[in-house]
C-alpha cells in the first residue's frame, strides 16, 4: 500500500482518491517502472471512475477508511461486498455460541507427537488426536498429531503424580515448559500447573459437534468434526449452542465453503503473502491473487453475513463424499489391510470419481449461494443450477470460470499449478441440460459485474491435493516401517531374561524375508517408487529407514553449536535431579532451543525439533556393525533408558567376545561415551533394586562403564571429547 498526502487539515467532505487493485502482475516485471500495474496507475490516477484490467480509481468518502482493515480491492469489490451484506438476514455471531481457538500447548515441539507410534515409543500414557489448520482442506480433516494429554474426563488438570509414564517425558523439559506465559504472565504466577497446556478452552470440547476452519490459507476451508479431537490455534472452531443438530451445522458449512464467502472473507481479512515457492514464499510478492494466503479470524467471522436460505442438501452431499473420499486414501488402505497394487488402483480410481463429483456439487453450491444473497435473480438461478441427478463428472479446468479464463487468454499459472488442461469450449459429451447451464454461467460471468468479480481463481476452490503417487509412497513406507517396528524383533530371550537386540538392516531383512506380505509390499514400493524392480528387501528397508533413525550419541547427532547447547541441557537436567533429591528450588536458567543448523543431518532435526524430543522410530549405531556386515546397525526407539544401556553393554561385550575387536580398538570409545550419556537417566528411573532384574540396573551398568573405561585406560574427558572423524572431500587443490 502507498499513502500520499499533504500536511494540511482536510474537511470531512473531502474525498480520498483511491487506486484499488483488480489484478496483480502476471509475472515479476524485469523493469518495475514498466510493470503493467504501475503503468496503469500512472495512466489512471488522475481519472477517477476509470477502470482497467489492473486497477480501478475512485474518489471515496473518508468514512470508508475510518476503520481497519481496509478493503483495497477494486473493480467494484466494495459494492459487491455491500450487496452480499444487504442480502443477509443475520450474522454468524448471532447464531454461534463461540468462535475461536480451542487450545494452545505453548510448546508444540514437546506436546505434539507424530501419529507414527511416537507416543507408544515414548511411553506416553494418555493422548488426544490433535488437528492443525494445515490439514483442514476441501471438507476433510485428519488429525496429524497425538497430543500429550494431561487432563481428566472433565478437562481438569491431572496432578503430575497421576500422569503415569507420561511423567518421564514431561519431567525432562520441566524448566522449559515452566517458563511459559499466558497473556504475558507466567503460568505459575497464575496458579496453573507447570505441566498443563498454556491454554485449553474446555467449553469448546464438552459436546462433540464443531465446525473447524483453517486459520491461514489461500481459500476458505471449513469442515464438520463429529468429536474426539482437539484443535490447536491454527484450527479455530465454531461452536453452536449445545443441542444444535448436525443439519444445523451442515447448512452453515455449505455457505461458509462457498466462493461468495471466500470473496467476503478476503475483503475483511489480513493478507499474509504467498505460499508457493514460485512466489517467493513467506510474506513476499505473490504473482497471482489466488496464491495469496489470508488470516481468517474468529472476530471477522462473527460479522459474516448469513442469507435466509442455507444450502443444506448440497452441504450434506459434499460432507458425505468427503468422508467417502477419506476411506480411499492410501494411508487408510495401508492402515486397514496389506496394501496391494490392485486395491491401490481401485482406491485411486474411486478417489478420482468422488472428487469429480465433489467439484460438481461445489459448483452447484456456489451458484445457489449467489442466488441466496440476491446476486442473481430467480430466473438466473434457475438457468445456472440443476436439480437433475444426471450431471457429468467435472474435471479441473472444465468449470465455467475456467473456460472463461482460458478464453480470455490471460497469462496464468492456474492450470499448470493444479494439473489441469485449459479448455475454451464446453465439452460436447456433457448432457445437453448441463451444457446449457455451463453456457448460462459463462454468459453471466461476462455480463454480471458481481459474478465476474467472484468467479475468479482467488475465490474458487482450488481442489489442490498432493499427487497420488506421493501419497501412495508415504503409505507404503509407513506400512513397512510399522512392520519393521514389531516389538518382538527388537527383543530376545537370553539366560532367562528378555533383553534388547540390535539388528543391522541386513539382519532385519533376514528376520522379515519369510513374511510374504512384507516381500510383496517391499517389491511394490521398490518397483513404483524406487525405480528398482529387482531391489532386495534389505535395499528397500535401508531406503525407508534412512530418514527415520537418529544416532545414539550426541557427537554423532550435532554440530559443535548443538553440542554446546546439549551441554547446557545436561547441566539443567542435573540441577532438576538435585531439586528432586533435596526438595529445594534452584534458580535454573532455561537453556537455548535447538535449530536445524545445530544438527549434522536434516533428518535428525526433523525427528527431534527445537527441544530435541526423540520422536524417531529407530536408534542408529554408526560404526558398530559386525565386521562381515556393512549395513547400518539399528535399535528400536521404543527401548527405555535401561534397555538402551543394556543394548550398549551387550554390544561392547559381543564385539570383544565374537566381533574380533581388540581391547584398545578406538570403536569402543563412542560406545562407552553413549553408555555414559544414558546412565543419568538409568540412575533417575532405575536406580533401585528391581526384583525382576534381580539387582539394581543403574549400579550394574555403572559398573560396566567403569570397568570398560579402566580396561582401556580412558578418562571421563576422553568420552566427553570424542568426535567422529571428519570426512574429507571436495575439490583437490591445483598443483602449483
Amino acid at each position: 500500500m502507498i499513502l500520499a498526502g499533504r500536511n494540511h487539515k482536510a474537511r470531512q467532505s473531502d474525498p480520498i482518491r483511491a487506486v484499488l487493485g483488480v489484478r496483480g502482475e502476471p509475472s515479476q516485471p524485469e523493469n518495475p517502472e514498466k510493470g503493467l500495474v504501475w503503468t496503469a496507475i500512472t495512466q489512471q490516477i488522475l481519472r477517477p471512475g476509470s477502470e482497467s484490467e489492473w486497477i480501478s480509481v475512485e474518489d471515496s468518502e473518508r468514512e470508508r477508511f475510518a476503520n481497519h482493515p481496509w478493503s483495497l480491492s477494486g473493480g467494484g469489490a466494495g459494492v459487491t461486498k455491500e450487496r452480499i451484506e444487504t442480502g443477509a438476514e443475520r450474522t454468524l455471531g448471532k447464531l454461534a455460541e463461540s468462535i475461536g481457538i480451542t487450545s494452545v500447548t505453548g510448546e508444540d515441539d514437546l506436546y505434539l507427537l507424530p501419529r507414527n507410534g511416537a507416543a507408544r515409543r515414548l511411553q506416553v500414557g494418555a493422548t488426544q488426536p490433535l488437528v492443525t489448520g494445515d490439514v483442514i482442506r476441501d471438507f476433510t480433516l485428519e488429525a496429524e498429531f497425538d497430543s500429550i494429554w494431561v487432563y481428566d474426563n472433565d478437562y481438569k488438570t491431572l496432578p503430575f503424580e497421576s500422569a503415569d509414564s507420561t511423567r518421564r517425558i514431561l519431567s525432562d523439559f520441566r524448566v522449559a515448559i515452566s517458563s511459559r506465559k499466558r497473556f504475558g504472565v507466567p503460568m505459575l504466577e497464575r496458579g496453573m500447573a507447570w505441566h498443563e497446556w498454556q491454554e485449553l478452552y474446555s467449553n469448546k470440547l464438552r459436546y462433540p459437534l464443531s465446525i473447524s476452519f483453517a486459520f491461514v490459507a489461500t481459500h476458505n476451508h471449513f469442515v464438520l468434526d463429529r468429536g474426539g479431537k482437539v484443535f490447536n490455534r491454527s484450527a479455530p472452531v465454531i461452536k453452536l449452542p449445545e443441542g444444535a443438530s448436525e443439519e444445523r451445522h451442515l447448512e452453515l458449512l455449505g455457505v461458509l465453503n462457498s466462493s461468495a464467502a471466500c470473496f467476503w472473507l478476503k475483503q475483511v481479512s489480513q493478507a499474509k503473502g504467498g505460499t508457493d515457492n514460485s512466489s517467493g514464499g513467506g510474506n513476499r510478492w505473490s504473482p497471482e491473487a489466488w496464491i495469496e494466503r489470508y488470516e481468517f479470524t474468529g472476530t471477522k467471522l462473527q460479522e459474516f453475513p448469513l442469507p435466509q436460505q442455507l444450502p443444506l442438501a448440497l452441504a450434506q452431499g459434499l460432507d458425505a463424499l468427503a468422508q467417502e473420499l477419506a476411506q480411499h486414501e492410501p494411508s487408510a488402505l495401508a492402515r486397514d489391510a496389506v496394501p496391494a497394487r490392485e486395491a491401490l488402483e481401485e482406491a485411486r480410481q474411486a478417489q478420482k470419481r468422488i472428487r469429480a463429483r465433489m467439484i460438481v456439487l461445489q459448483e452447484e453450491l456456489d451458484w445457489t449461494v449467489y442466488g441466496a444473497y440476491g446476486l442473481l435473480t430467480a430466473d438466473e438461478v434457475a438457468r445456472t443450477t440443476i436439480t437433475e441427478a444426471d450431471v457429468p463428472e467435472l474435471a479441473l479446468g472444465q468449470r465455467a470460470f475456467e473456460i472463461a479464463l482460458a478464453r480470455s487468454g490471460a497469462k496464468t499459472a492456474w492450470f499448470e499449478r493444479h494439473g489441469s488442461t485449459p479448455v475454451t469450449e464446453i465439452p460436447a459429451d456433457w448432457p445437453e441440460a448441463y451444457q446449457k447451464i455451463a453456457q448460462a454461467r459463462i454468459e453471466l460471468i461476462e455480463a454480471n459485474k458481481d459474478i465476474r468479480l467472484i468467479e475468479r481463481p482467488e475465490y474458487k476452490r482450488r481442489w489442490s491435493v498432493e499427487p497420488w503417487k506421493k501419497r501412495e509412497a508415504a503409505a507404503l513406507r509407513s506400512w513397512l516401517l510399522d512392520t519393521a517396528e514389531r516389538e518382538e524383533l527388537w527383543f530376545e530371550e537370553r539366560d532367562g531374561f528378555t533383553v534388547p537386540r540390535p539388528l543391522t538392516v541386513n539382519q532385519l531383512a533376514d528376520e522379515l524375508r519369510h513374511d510374504p506380505d512384507v516381500q510383496a509390499v517391499a517389491a511394490l514400493y521398490a518397483a513404483d517408487h524406487l525405480g528398482k524392480r529387482d531391489a532386495s528387501l534389505a535395499t528397500v528397508l535401508a531406503a525407508v529407514i534412512e530418514a527415520e533413525h537418529v544416532p545414539y550419541l550426541a557427537a554423532l547427532r550435532y554440530k559443535d553449536s548443538g553440542l554446546r547447547k546439549r551441554a547446557q541441557w545436561e547441566q539443567v537436567w542435573e540441577q532438576q535431579r538435585e531439586e528432586d533429591r533435596t526438595g529445594k528450588r534452584l534458580d535454573i536458567k532455561v537453556p537455548p532451543k535447538y535449530t536445524g543448523a545445530d544438527f549434522l543431518k536434516h533428518s535428525y532435526w526433523s525427528n527431534r525439533g527445537k527441544l530435541d524430543v526423540p520422536k524417531e522410530r529407530f536408534i542408529s549405531y554408526p560404526g558398530a556393525s559386525p565386521e562381515a556386515d556393512g549395513s547400518l546397525l539399528l535399535g528400536w526407539a521404543g527401548w527405555n533408558h535401561r534397555d538402551q544401556a543394556d543394548a550398549l553393554v551387550g554390544l561392547i561385550r559381543s564385539r570383544v567376545e565374537t566381533g574380533g575387536w581388540t581391547k584398545d580398538d578406538p570403536r569402543f570409545v563412542p560406545l562407552l561415551a553413549g553408555l555414559r550419556e544414558v546412565l543419568p537417566w538409568v540412575h533417575q528411573w532405575y536406580g533401585e533394586y528391581d526384583e525382576e532384574w534381580e539387582g539394581n540396573p543403574a549400579e550394574e551398568f555403572q559398573s560396566a562403564l567403569d570397568s570398560g573405561r579402566a580396561d582401556r585406560e580412558l578418562s571421563e574427558a576422553d568420552l566427553v571429547n570424542w568426535r567422529p572423524e571428519k570426512k574429507t572431500g571436495g575439490r583437490r587443490k591445483k598443483s602449483e
